[in-house]
């Protein structure tokens, strides 16, 4: 492992972090914005021009607030909790590729920090970790609506993987590959020479039930079960306090963004731009030209999520597993078989 891999990754995980850190403080902001404007209120506008800065004095909030930790809790375990959460939730982003491969200086770079060829798997693998956050934490508090919520996620995520990972198959199918760049280049071709072949087109059975096991995944309404406030007072995360609130907090939303760029990823093309490749543009002004479009891809999806959390109501739980288990996997399981047929006889 030479000493420019290793500066070359540590560049691209600063970068990243930067990047998902600043657009979760912003993402909060925005979300108290936009159910602000369906609710027909103002939202936050004290701290800063327009309240720009609103999400800095909440964190700063934070810091400074008291951490409270039940008598009776597994202290250590309740620590440890939230660590795992934002842990996982950050390192998911790893696999996903932000832009093409570009050369510069004789090397070429790909945007994307971890170029394995199991992207898929790895991201099944760590949302399937996820979960282990809010159930320790649910346990370690010693609160029996705690625990409640922490069993409902468990229950909630062993539901809707099987349906995430079932809709994924059509695309590896099509693609040939589990690698998410080879996945995105595979898009970048065109049906009858007009219409870019993304996966939304080829596989919409497939985006539907990922995207709403991608809601089930991240907690959020019309799924946030495991944090009910009428049933559970505030579900996993009721006896945090302080900082440890606030990475739940900021995990959910990173899950949110990894969630977005994966569906980007998969059924949106990526970072493909349609029918830049006609034009001569400059090799640079291509590659910002893809990252700009993945960007926007991106916030369109983060948008989509906040907007459903504010107009859909939240499920009874018994209609959230008779959804998962009931139409889902067999959506998905009719997805495959539809997919294998068109790739025999096509």
């Amino acid at each position: 492992m030479s000493v420019e891999f290793i500066v070359e990754a540590l560049v691209k995980i600063g970068l990243v972090l930067v990047i998902n850190l600043t657009t979760v403080a912003y993402l909060v902001l925005a979300e108290r914005k936009i159910s602000a404007f369906i609710q027909n209120r103002l939202g936050p506008n004290r701290v800063g021009p327009w309240g720009l800065f609103q999400s800095f004095a909440d964190i700063g909030k934070l810091f400074f607030k008291e951490d409270i930790v039940p008598s009776a809790a597994n202290k250590f375990v309740h620590t440890l909790a939230p660590l795992i959460s934002i842990t996982v939730a950050m390192s998911t982003f790893a696999v996903v590729p932000f832009g093409n491969t570009f050369a510069f200086n004789g090397h070429d770079y790909k945007l994307m920090i971890g170029d394995v060829n199991i992207g898929i798997l790895f991201i099944l693998a760590m949302t399937s970790l996820g979960v282990y956050g809010i159930t320790l934490s649910g346990w370690a508090s010693n609160n029996k609506y705690s625990l409640l919520g922490g069993l409902r996620a468990s229950a909630q995520m062993i539901s809707y993987e099987l349906s995430m990972g079932l809709s994924v198959i059509g695309v590896v199918m099509i693609a040939g590959s589990l690698q998410l760049d080879k996945i995105v280049i595979k898009q970048g071709e065109y049906l009858w020479g007009v219409i870019p072949a993304w996966n939304i087109v080829l596989q919409p059975i497939g985006f539907i039930t990922f995207l709403i096991a991608s809601f089930a995944e991240t907690n959020r309404l019309p799924f946030d079960l495991p944090e009910a406030e009428p049933e559970l007072v505030g579900g996993y995360h009721t006896e945090y306090s302080g900082m440890k609130f606030g990475l739940f907090f900021l995990a959910e939303y990173a899950n949110m963004i990894t969630a977005s760029a994966v569906i980007v990823t998969l059924y949106l093309g990526g970072w493909q731009f349609p029918f830049v490749e006609r034009f001569a543009l400059p090799a640079l002004a291509v590659t910002l030209l893809q990252m700009g479009a993945f960007a926007v891809k991106v916030a369109l999806l983060l948008f989509f999520f906040m907007v459903v959390r504010w107009t859909i109501p939240r499920f009874r739980y018994d209609q959230l597993m008779s959804l998962g288990w009931k139409v889902m996997i067999p959506l998905a399981l009719g997805n495959i078989i539809v997919t294998g047929f068109f790739l025999l006889f096509h």
